[in-house]
């Protein structure tokens, strides 16, 4: 069914183009089904809301720093089966944020730590949650960056504020004395008030080397581990896999 040209820009003008799509399918709905003129207004407004609702959550992911495609059913648990599923599951509750609890993610590279972590994040913005995701790296020059520029205050708080903070790959390079401080700032002031999920390729008896002194490091990890899950990710590397299939392809 076509829908006149008047009748969509009125929809627009007020603001009810979520339910312009779904419009003729329910116009012949409505007439097959002989549905009274307020339930045919129920179900077009139903649809106005549930486009609504789709398109904050489309925001809300975009703004938590999330890779969409990075999710829970889309996890090959099968490429290692010895990764700890229940364990995994159970964070993807997000029980754990709502509890103020940290998870860490240990493992070596490419076994699905930071798909995992962004599957969690995730989750926890569709119930509701806010979360942001950031590879430690990137965010501890942006911090410099903001320091130098009087704008680090506003960004600290934007990192305060999410129920869950991802920090993903620590042991990328070791962490120069003004970076290592940046963290535990961020650390501290977040500990026992909202959620951090770490995840590094090394082991923790490692981090005072990639971190530089022992005593931020020993501050860092009291209040990580404090009220913490530890996961460990052994096995393969997905990448490692997936790239020599794609080679084998292309040579076929």
């Amino acid at each position: 069914m076509f829908i006149k040209n008047d009748l969509v820009k009125t929809l627009k003008t007020l603001r009810l183009s979520g339910l312009i799509a779904a419009l003729p399918a329910r116009i012949e709905q409505a007439k097959i089904d002989n549905l009274d003129p307020a339930d045919f207004l129920e179900i077009i407004f139903n649809d106005e809301l549930d486009k609504r609702k789709d398109r904050l959550l489309e925001r809300r992911i975009k703004s938590a720093r999330i890779n969409s495609n990075k999710r829970l059913d889309n996890f090959n648990f099968d490429f290692n089966p010895k990764l700890p599923r229940q364990t995994l599951f159970e964070l993807s509750t997000t029980r754990f944020v709502q509890n103020a609890r940290n998870a860490i993610f240990i493992g070596p590279p490419g076994t699905g730590k930071s798909h995992m972590a962004q599957a969690i994040a995730l989750c926890a913005v569709q119930a509701g949650l806010k979360a942001l995701y950031y590879q430690l790296h990137e965010l501890l020059e942006l911090l410099i960056e903001a320091n130098a520029t009087g704008i680090k205050k506003a960004l600290t708080q934007k990192l305060l504020a999410p129920d869950l903070l991802v920090l993903d790959d620590l042991g990328m390079k070791k962490l120069p004395p003004d970076r290592a401080e940046e963290l535990l700032e961020i650390i501290m002031r977040r500990y026992e008030k909202n959620s951090t999920i770490m995840t590094s390729n090394r082991p923790l008896e490692d981090w005072p080397k990639l971190i530089g002194d022992a005593a931020t490091t020993s501050a860092i990890l009291d209040r990580l581990l404090h009220h913490a899950v530890m996961v460990s990710f052994n096995g393969k590397s997905y990448r490692l896999h997936q790239t020599c299939v794609e080679n084998k392809s292309s040579e076929e």
